[in-house]
């Protein structure tokens, strides 16, 4: 027999994927197969709307009753939403995608949510956007911090001039390739692990998940896996001295590094999203915001893990950048390193909550941050002005105007070659999802947060290393 009406049919007009509508599906393809699809479709709708007034049909019945049953079981063992959320803030709206905003609509609908933001190159993620930060009470969201817990940047300003630099190209090359590891899963061997005091933190004893990963860590410390992280050596502009970070006016190579806590991160991510999910029943359009009350023991695992992992992904640039600082043998005149995916407990109108900041950057007042725009866009460091509107937050780098997919697909290698080419940058490694092009514009995105950070010095890359493997990650 032909189906006329499919489920798709059924969810536009409001059913919802469940045992409902597997039962809605036979029944119409079997009683009414012969009548006009639009008015069928108008019916079941109105049972769909108001099923306690078919309960009596001969037909419909059953599916009424049905219908009322598991809004009756939803309703037991479901958190119900928020129907009237506080608004919040958007940097740069006209630039932003529609389902990163109907992503942040669904956040704020969290009961535990007190406040929220969405910076100038957000775009849609999983649970909370890229680009999204997130206020709650006494409750941490695993997919509110994001997969690569602590993901950061990380940023060393040498005594070393830009002449030098153009005139020994070759040797950054080489050290770039020597003192940095990508790929995923890819880890180091024997005498080439680096020993680290946070290989010896309590918090790895604290359950065996931990305990499992240990090993991992080791060998992954100091690496700097897949997708979109990158080492690069670049030159820094202050148009002026800094009397804070120590800087006079001038042109100076620098190493700026992105990359986060690696196979540690991402499975403490998976475990606790799988348990958020498992205690904390919300809709469907919810689902992936499932949070952790941090008055639990599972809340409170989760939080020392996180932590743990955030510390990690600290130690791994630490490790990278003192490596390259004893291979070139300059000074290092300041470094400046934030994280852009992690939770933070703070105070918002005189109360404690946990901020999350999944694609953002830290930008209290005076906290210094870096902010990335592409591998041939320039980046910025800058300092917060403590705007209480973005939740003392700012844009982590320029955002994706194209999803990896669509990149891989649209731009050609030649495309690529000639934009770096233009742009004076040698590439190593990188897949076509990281091209130029696959970015928002960063100037556009900076002067969107205008009230929320100084601009400080100005970076422009040069060299750039990314992993081999394009888009791929732990």
């Amino acid at each position: 027999m032909e189906r006329l009406f499919t489920g798709t049919d059924l969810l536009t007009i409001g059913f919802k994927e469940n045992t409902v509508l597997g039962h809605a599906l036979t029944l119409v393809n079997e009683k009414y197969a012969s009548q006009e699809k639009e008015e069928v479709l108008a019916l079941l709708k109105k049972v769909n709307d108001y099923p306690e007034n078919f309960l009596d049909d001969e037909v419909l019945g059953t599916l009424a009753s049905a219908m009322i049953e598991e809004a009756n079981i939803l309703k037991e063992d479901e958190i119900p939403l928020v129907e009237n959320p506080e608004t919040y803030t958007i940097y740069g709206e006209k630039h932003i995608e529609e389902g990163a905003k109907t992503q942040m609509d669904v956040a704020m609908k969290l009961p535990v949510t007190v406040a929220g933001s969405l910076m100038p190159d957000a775009h849609q993620g999983y649970g909370l956007p890229i680009g999204g930060v997130l206020a709650t009470k006494n409750a941490i969201i695993p997919y509110g911090v994001g997969v690569d817990i602590g993901c950061r940047m990380a940023l060393s300003v040498y005594d070393i001039p830009e002449g030098f630099f153009m005139e020994n190209q070759a040797k950054f090359k080489r050290e770039l390739i020597a003192q940095s590891k990508f790929g995923a899963g890819q880890g180091f061997k024997g005498r080439d692990k680096t020993t680290h005091d946070i290989l010896d933190r309590d918090e790895f004893n604290m359950n065996q998940l931990l305990k499992s990963l240990q090993d991992k860590a080791w060998s992954q410390l100091g690496t700097s896996g897949g997708g979109n992280h990158f080492v690069e050596f670049g030159i820094i502009e202050f148009e002026q001295r800094d009397e804070i970070l120590n800087i006079d006016k001038g042109r100076y190579v620098a190493l700026l590094t992105h990359s986060g806590s690696r196979g540690l991160g991402a499975t403490i991510a998976g475990h606790y999203t799988k348990l958020a999910k498992s205690m904390c029943k919300l809709p469907r359009e919810a689902q992936n915001l499932a949070y952790l009350d941090l008055s639990t023991q599972e809340g409170q695992e989760y939080w020392m893990a996180m932590n743990l992992a955030g510390d990690y992904a600290s130690a791994c640039h630490q490790v990278i950048h003192d490596k390259m600082e004893r291979a070139l043998g300059g000074k290092v005149l300041a470094k400046v390193e934030n994280h852009h995916n992690f939770a933070w407990k703070e105070i918002l109108n005189g109360e404690e909550v946990i901020v999350h900041r999944k694609g953002a950057t830290p930008a209290d007042k005076g906290v210094m941050g870096i902010i990335p725009g592409s591998m041939t866009a320039p980046g910025f460091l800058v300092r917060g002005k403590g705007e209480e509107n973005s939740i003392n937050s700012a844009s982590h780098g320029a955002g994706r105007q194209m999803s990896r997919t669509q990149a891989i697909k649209s731009i050609t290698r030649d495309d690529m070659r000639q934009v770096l080419k233009d742009h004076g940058v040698t590439l190593i490694g990188a897949g076509k999802d990281e091209a130029p092009m696959a970015y928002k514009d960063i100037n556009t995105v900076m002067a969107s947060q205008t009230d929320l950070v100084d601009v400080v010095a100005k970076f422009t890359p040069k060299m750039v290393r990314m992993a081999d493997d394009g888009s791929r990650e732990d």
